[in-house]
């Protein structure tokens, strides 16, 4: 049976056929989709983790416990699970053990595009690029084999384009490994210095072995083609490659990490030149290099950005494989549009009152609250990684000498991920800035998956709910304040007073997202336009559903309205409106 779907799916449709018995992860746009995917196959038990160092490390658990196990995140996310996971690059595993790397070449949703490829040879740990759907669910049965064969975790490298494209792909029926169970072995599982240094002989010897697997192993292929020019390349560059080039010789690298340099020596021989096609870092073409072995690449092709058949084409233009007479220039005919808060979003009562209370620096943080920083609040300051705005607060407070007008911002699943230890350090180190947790209850940004305050898991069962007041205090801080971001008197008048304090805040706005887990539903609101002074007060929230009109005044300001097919009943306009014109939908026609 053939189907169409994405990458992601066609990771968690290979998880389901290759006997995967347990996975995890954090949500984090290119993967999200991995694990909801996976979630609905029920013969695998899975988890949202608070971050992706507690998802690699329960994956982890269900390895050492003889079954195979999946972890999946974006690329920023393997900095956090980089801790365990090169430590078990060391220890090995027992059940097949694979980490999803999803990366962002181009910045689509990422505060970098850094290249996830350098982590295999870093961890010193086999590299599976898959460059289709297809190849990508075939991959975590390759993964999943060489991960049991070699004793390592495995990593298999996706990008944003392989992630969201979808293509044609072969289903298998489910293949039933069975969980071996876990055998105590000090000497293998226990990460002691004096076990530790024993088991980094072993990786070399596995690296030795691995070295000589890639050289026969089928994932790396050459096609042969027409030309005296040959090309070496893998991932989404493949795809593109072909796209232009669809008779050129190729040598296609599924497992490009070990590195089959004999292989790679064969097919350079045969050529006049020899291009090396890959997006982001030359990965390939350094490695090439250092053997001694003549490659172009990076000459031609950028450093910088994602691929496309465009980029491509232009860079064999550059290394007249293609006539300059045959160029097509492709113009973007795309309007650009850039993200905005949806209609009613309950950040924005809280930005609205940090920046009517004045707020000298706002530190933020990784959420649909980031949109903070751009029009129409321009009102925050920093955003670095994951937990960051709390510690850059304390940071630029022990410098300033004072803590006062200083407010960190974060979000309730950034919060958990990264936040808590922050809030202790705050605490610890006697802060004294205003600390703002952003609380919609859901993980909105990456598409409304549930986390520790939503009251429920990924497979839809009722769990704990975190009381974040409760662990603050807990914490020791002494000032903790729960407001409702809609009621904007209040809030601003708390946000306000702890603005001006000595002492360490933390103000806990806590409102549902208007989208998830389901679109809420209210009381929408219109204008009343012969009331309207045009004193543009409500536009100062930002939210989507009100514009201004072209109808003027007798003073000449233009009039504002709302679209109410947008609305969603908020009510924050109606607080700023002054003039009776923002009413209820219920008196319409009074």
């Amino acid at each position: 049976m053939k189907v169409l779907l994405s990458g992601n799916e066609a990771i968690a449709r290979g998880a389901y056929e290759y006997g995967c018995v347990f996975a995890a992860a954090y949500p984090g746009t290119p993967s999200t989709e991995i694990l909801e995917n996976i979630s609905q196959y029920k013969e695998i038990k899975c988890q949202w983790s608070p971050n992706e160092k507690v998802a690699t490390e329960v994956a982890i658990g269900a390895s050492f416990a003889g079954g195979r196990a999946l972890c999946a995140m974006k690329h920023v996310g393997v900095n956090v699970a980089a801790d365990p996971l090169m430590t078990l690059s060391y220890i090995g595993v027992k059940g097949g053990f694979i980490i999803v790397s999803a990366d962002d070449p181009g910045m689509h949703s990422s505060q970098n595009e850094q290249d996830n490829r350098n982590y295999a040879k870093f961890a010193k740990i086999p590299l599976l690029e898959p460059s289709d759907s297809q190849e990508a669910k075939d991959f975590v049965g390759y993964g999943f084999e060489i991960s049991e064969k070699f004793d390592t975790p495995v990593l298999i490298r996706l990008t944003t384009r392989t992630s969201h494209g979808k293509g044609i792909v072969e289903l298998g029926d489910r293949k039933e490994v069975k969980v071996k169970g876990f055998e105590r072995d000090f000497t293998k599982y226990v990460a002691l210095p004096m076990n530790a240094r024993k088991r980094r002989f072993v990786v070399e010897e596995r690296e030795k072995r691995l070295k000589e697997y890639v050289e026969k192993c089928e994932l790396n292929r050459i096609e042969e083609g027409k030309g005296n020019i040959g090309f070496i390349t893998s991932g989404i560059s493949y795809v593109h490659l072909k796209e232009v080039l669809p008779d050129a010789p190729i040598l296609k690298l599924g497992m490009p990490y070990p590195l089959p340099i004999e292989k790679i020596k064969n097919f350079v021989k045969r050529f006049d030149k020899v291009i090396v096609v890959e997006e982001l870092d030359p990965f390939l073409e350094e490695q090439i290099k250092a053997h001694g072995i003549e490659v172009y690449g990076k000459e031609f092709f950028p450093e910088i950005g994602e691929f496309s058949p465009e980029v491509v084409r232009n860079g064999l233009y550059k290394a007249g494989v293609l006539k300059e007479e045959n160029k097509v220039e492709v113009k973007e005919k795309a309007i650009p549009r850039p993200p905005v808060f949806c209609p009613g979003c309950p950040h924005l009562g809280i930005f609205y009152a940090l920046k009517r209370a004045r707020a000298k620096i706002v530190t933020g943080d990784i959420g649909c609250y980031t949109l903070a920083a751009i029009k129409p609040f321009e009102i925050m300051d920093t955003c670095v990684c994951m937990g960051a705005s709390i510690g850059n607060a304390i940071g630029m407070e022990k410098v300033l000498g004072s803590g006062k007008g200083i407010a960190a911002v974060i979000g309730d699943s950034t919060f958990v991920h990264s936040g808590i230890t922050g809030l202790i350090e705050a605490v610890y180190n006697k802060s004294t800035i205003t600390i703002v947790i952003s609380d919609n209850s859901i993980t909105a940004m990456t598409g409304g998956q549930p986390d520790v305050r939503t009251g429920f898991n990924c497979e839809g069962e009722e769990t704990k709910r975190m009381d974040f007041k409760e662990l603050a205090e807990a914490i020791g801080v002494e000032h903790v304040y729960v407001v409702n971001p809609i009621n904007m008197d209040d809030t601003f008048k708390i946000v306000k007073r702890e603005l001006e304090a000595d002492h360490l805040s933390l103000i806990i706005s806590q409102a549902p997202c208007v989208l998830y887990p389901q679109k809420v539903k209210r009381e929408k609101f219109y204008v009343e336009l012969e009331n309207c002074t045009g004193c543009a007060l409500c536009s100062k929230i930002g939210c989507q559903a009100i514009y201004r009109t072209e109808e003027k005044t007798e003073k000449g300001h233009y009039k504002w309205d709302i679209d109410v097919a947008l609305c969603t009943g908020c009510g924050l306009c109606i607080q700023l409106c002054k003039f009776d014109a923002i009413r209820p939908i219920s008196r319409k026609g009074e």
